[in-house]
């Protein structure tokens, strides 16, 4: 999973999208599917090379590959922090 790990911390949404899709592909997308809760259909769209998943299908497919998001600061000294 250091796969996705990096895209994660890359940011980029097309490469996050790009990694999570390779993994369900290998791990087979029709389960994958089935455990996030949406279609194969569906999955297949949202991870495709245009896809934009929603936040429901994001997570779910995280949950699906035994992984957990979790939200921390950027660092000191950010706005956002």
């Amino acid at each position: 999973m250091a796969y996705i790990e990096a895209a994660f911390e890359d940011g980029d949404p097309a490469l996050i999208t790009h990694a999570l899709g390779d993994v369900a592909r290998s791990i087979g997308m029709t389960a994958v599917a089935k455990e996030a809760g949406v279609t194969r259909e569906a999955l297949y769209k949202a991870l495709s090379e245009k896809g934009d998943p929603r936040l429901s299908t994001l997570l779910g497919v995280t949950k699906a590959l035994g992984l957990q998001l979790e939200v921390k600061p950027i660092g000191p000294g950010s706005l956002r922090a």
